[in-house]
C-alpha cells in the first residue's frame, strides 16, 4: 500500500520534542558514535536501527515492569515497548539530520482475533539518496519475529494478516500518536499496561 506524509514539509521530520529529545548528550554521543562508524547515510540509518532493534530490549519479552517513554529514557535503562523504542530511534535519526516520522499497524494481540487488537509502532525513515521513505520496525527480534534494515521489499517484525482484519495505517505521523503517549504515561506496571492498557485502534 502507499503511505502519505502528515506533514508536506521534510522539515517537520526534524522537530525535537519533549519525547523526542535528541539534544541530550547521551542521544547525541551515541548517534555521532553511530555516525563514525557509517560510511555513508543509508548506512548510518542500517547502523542506527539495529542498535535500537538489539541493545534495546522489548519491556514484554524480559518480563519488565518497568515503563520508558522519553528516548533518553529508553536509552539509559536499555528498555522499552515499541511506543518507546520508535522514540529512541527517530531521536538518533533526527540527531544527525535524518528525517524519521511514525508509523503504525493495528494488530491482534495474541495469535487471534479472540485475544483483541492492538496498536503496534514502528518508524518511517526518508532516504535522500533514494527519494523516498521506507518502514523500518526495531520492536526488537525473537523466535518468530525478524526484522531487518531492507531498502526493497519490507521485512517487518508483523507481516499484516488481513483475514484477521489486521492493518496498515496509511500516514507518517510527524509525532509519536497522543493514543500511544497515553498509554505509556497512564501505567505504572508494564506488564499490566501490555496485556490490558494498550490503544486498540488510533
Amino acid at each position: 500500500m502507499s503511505f502519505r506524509c502528515e506533514s508536506s514539509s521534510v522539515a517537520d521530520y526534524l522537530a525535537e520534542s519533549e519525547w523526542i529529545d535528541y539534544r541530550h548528550p547521551s542521544i547525541l554521543a551515541l548517534a555521532e558514535e553511530l555516525h563514525s562508524q557509517s560510511t555513508d547515510e543509508t548506512a548510518f540509518i542500517q547502523s542506527a536501527f539495529e542498535f535500537v532493534r538489539d541493545r534495546i530490549a522489548h519491556s514484554w519479552d524480559i518480563k519488565s515492569t518497568r515503563i520508558t517513554c522519553k528516548a533518553t529514557d529508553v536509552l539509559a535503562y536499555k528498555e522499552g515497548i515499541c511506543y518507546a523504542k520508535s522514540n529512541l530511534l527517530c531521536a538518533i535519526l533526527r540527531s544527525q539530520g535524518i528525517p524519521a516520522g511514525y508509523c503504525y499497524q493495528r494488530l491482534t494481540l495474541g495469535d487471534t482475533p479472540e485475544t483483541g487488537y492492538v496498536i503496534h509502532a514502528l518508524n518511517a525513515v526518508y532516504l535522500r539518496s533514494a527519494d523516498k521513505w521506507i518502514r523500518l520496525d526495531a520492536r526488537g527480534n525473537k523466535p518468530g519475529i525478524d526484522a531487518r534494515f531492507s531498502l526493497g521489499e519490507e521485512q517487518l517484525a508483523f507481516p499484516i494478516r488481513e483475514h484477521y482484519a489486521e492493518l496498515d495505517y496509511p500516514i507518517i505521523y510527524v509525532m509519536p500518536h497522543p493514543k500511544t503517549i497515553d498509554a505509556l504515561q497512564q501505567h505504572s506496571d508494564c506488564r499490566t499496561m501490555y496485556l490490558h492498557g494498550l490503544p486498540a485502534e488510533l
